[in-house]
């Protein structure tokens, strides 16, 4: 088996992290303890082990293949997820994007591979080598993760956990759980601990956190009469986390009826396309560390996929300790970072909404492109009924934008050309655009459709891929917030100037944003969506 680095310094630093039980490294890698034969986290309250005695693996799915089971007091599982597969762009890091959606669930192994571009063989060999598992170990890993989570936090039926996480029977679970955790889904069960407000019963539909701890009240959660699945769910995030920043952002470009968000609470809710059908979420904080989830979903089995994108969208595996230590080393960022620590880049819920949004937006301002949108959702989404304040339809799909999103866009002809062009070709599978795409060739396939340029790319690989290095040049909010630092605000000075916040680009466009917009205003750049 394969572990995560034989590298004597990495050794080291690792192994200094889990002795100062250094929180920060949470989910980042799993410590393995030979003599124990269980993996955690590295903020595990036990007893440091012996150097000796540990190996260190980039993954869980590593750590079960390799025979450890799962830590039951620290629970590694529910760590927040490793900031490196947005960082590596890498096959590993784009294979590791498209298993948290639920790819090799819903295509298999041969799927994965597809979207990829590579053979199964070739993929099983690469994130073996660089992950210390497979495709089916990682996916199964995701499983159990999500098992545990259900189990120990909500009322939900042994066999309705077992198709909400994924798996094709009970026996699969039961084995699984016992593999990984040592014990049966009812034991596991056991050991949860109750609400603050006594334990709740809910016959078909409810959920607490998904990383254990107590479940969120919420009034009325269960199914409900349409057959929804209802569930609350707490999400654990490295700290610091400012979640109404990131309400700001998606406020300003919030679709009527598709998004509904209040940076004050804060709270966001939008709806969601996902594979067994349409759904809703709402976030709100949960306190430190924490952001609380409301799903609307139509089937359980999208628990999993709902849970991974709104992570996606709210940037909730950044690793804002590295970001803001990096960006620090320019003096000309400290008083931006000191007054915005561990700021995020935004995210979206779904690949072909954003690029739809970034080419309708890209030559108007936040406002306008705000504007246009809502009129194209209202023309042309699906309605939906949804329990969630302020969500009423789907956005379109690029297949509905295309047959006749046009008419409802007051936009010059050539723009609404480029807007039916970009959505036939994502309708017909012409132009891929998914969470595992190569940056460099997204880029490069949409620059080569008729009006689409370097910018609108740029955006679309920051906001589907997380992409953590995109400038985007010539941006007019940059050049103002350049200009507020007294940095370069010609396109290519500034672009140059910029170089040295690499890789971490993406999180100094926002903060150049903040600047441009004043020290306390949310964020509204011109020219995206």
């Amino acid at each position: 088996m394969v572990a995560m680095s034989t590298s004597p310094d990495v050794f080291t630093e690792r192994y200094r992290a889990i002795a100062a039980r250094d929180v920060r490294f949470d989910g980042q890698f799993f410590t393995a303890v030979r003599t124990t034969g269980i993996y955690c986290r590295p903020s595990c309250p036990a007893r440091t082990p012996r150097a000796e005695n540990v190996t260190f693996y980039l993954t869980s799915a590593a750590a079960h293949d390799a025979g450890y089971r799962a830590c039951k007091r620290c629970l590694p599982d529910a760590a927040p997820g490793t900031p490196a597969w947005d960082l590596r762009g890498d096959l590993a890091g784009r294979a590791m994007r498209l298993v948290a959606d639920g790819v090799v669930d819903r295509e298999g192994v041969t799927g994965l591979a597809t979207r990829l571009g590579y053979t199964p063989r070739h993929l099983h060999r690469v994130l073996v080598a660089e992950l210390g598992a497979g495709p089916l170990a990682l996916a199964r890993a995701q499983r159990a993760q999500t098992a545990r989570a259900l189990l120990t936090s909500t009322d939900l039926a042994v066999a309705d956990v077992a198709f909400a996480a994924g798996f094709g029977s009970i026996r699969q679970l039961n084995d699984t759980v016992r593999d990984v955790f040592a014990t049966t889904p009812t034991a596991l069960r056991a050991r949860r601990r109750p609400p603050a407000d006594g334990p709740r019963h809910h016959a078909n539909a409810s959920a607490g956190p998904v990383d254990g701890s107590a479940p969120a009240a919420r009034t009325g959660a269960g199914a409900d009469d349409g057959g929804q699945v209802r569930l609350d769910l707490v999400l654990p995030v490295r700290e610091p986390f400012d979640l109404a920043d990131v309400v700001a952002y998606l406020a300003a470009r919030a679709v009527d009826g598709v998004e509904s968000a209040d940076p004050a609470v804060p709270r966001y809710a939008r709806t969601l396309d996902l594979p067994h059908g349409p759904g809703a979420v709402e976030v709100t904080a949960g306190g430190p560390g924490r952001v609380v989830l409301h799903l609307e979903l139509g089937a359980l089995g999208d628990v999993a996929t709902a849970v991974a994108r709104v992570r996606r969208l709210l940037d909730l595996d950044a690793d804002p300790v590295a970001v803001d230590t990096a960006l620090a080393d320019d003096p000309v960022l400290t008083g931006l970072l000191a007054a915005r620590p561990g700021l995020r880049v935004p995210g979206t819920t779904d690949p072909h909404e954003l690029v739809v949004r970034a080419v309708v937006g890209q030559q108007i301002s936040v406002a306008a492109a705000r504007t246009h949108l809502s009129r194209l959702a209202a023309a042309t989404g699906v309605p939906y009924a949804s329990g969630v304040p302020g969500l009423s339809r789907l956005f379109p799909t690029a297949a509905q934008v295309a047959a006749g999103g046009a008419p409802h866009l007051a936009l010059p002809a050539r723009q609404r050309d480029t807007v039916t062009r970009v959505a036939r070709a994502l309708a017909d599978g012409d132009l891929a655009v998914d969470v595992g795409a190569d940056t460099a060739t997204l880029r490069a396939a949409l620059e080569a459709l008729p009006g689409i340029g370097p910018w609108t790319s740029g955006y679309v690989a920051l906001r589907v891929l997380g992409d953590p290095d995109v400038w985007l040049t010539g941006d007019v909010a940059l050049r103002a917030g350049a200009r507020t630092l007294d940095l370069p605000d010609s396109p290519r000075a500034l672009a140059e100037r910029a170089a040295a916040w690499a890789p971490w680009r993406s999180y100094a466009a926002r903060h150049l944003w903040h600047a441009a917009a004043g020290a306390r205003s949310a964020t509204v750049p011109r020219r995206t969506s």
